[in-house]
């Protein structure tokens, strides 16, 4: 079953159980769906990575969003994005701890070769290749920095 089968259906049973926040949330992603589909040049249907590209970045909007909403004291938009993330990752494949992407990012860097921060460019194309969709862009970056600095 495709993701956009598979939110249809708990659509169908946010609507059933009157539950109006998970339906909010639910229509949200779907319309992120329906944007991809029919952008210009866009195919049809995409693929389970292009879906992964785009509940990841709206994982990371509502975070974000949640910690400006936090930091301007507004609990109840705060808790209203950190429901829609957790509504959100449902959906996303399991995420890799910070020591699976370490130990991920240590082997990149001995296949490639790297020896210093020059050569961040290089591991950071593969690490985020291998670990897309699995872990943000950020931790990877700053864990690429930090292994490869002295």
């Amino acid at each position: 079953m495709s993701l956009k089968q598979q939110i249809d259906n708990d659509i169908k049973k946010a609507m059933l159980a009157k539950n109006k926040e998970e339906l909010e949330a639910l229509r949200s992603v779907k319309s992120l769906i329906l944007l991809a589909e029919t952008e210009k040049g866009g195919a049809a249907d995409i693929s389970s990575d292009a879906e992964n590209k785009l509940l990841m970045k709206a994982a990371k909007q509502r975070k974000e969003s949640a910690d400006i909403f936090v930091q301007q004291n507004r609990k109840d938009l705060a808790d209203r994005e950190l429901f829609q993330l957790e509504v959100i990752s449902r959906y996303l494949p399991k995420q890799l701890s910070e020591d699976e992407i370490r130990a991920a990012v240590q082997s990149i860097i001995q296949e490639t070769g790297a020896k210093g921060p020059q050569d961040m460019g290089k591991v950071m194309g593969v690490a985020t290749k291998r670990l897309a969709g699995q872990a943000d862009g950020k931790v990877i970056s700053d864990l690429v920095k930090k292994l490869l600095t002295p």
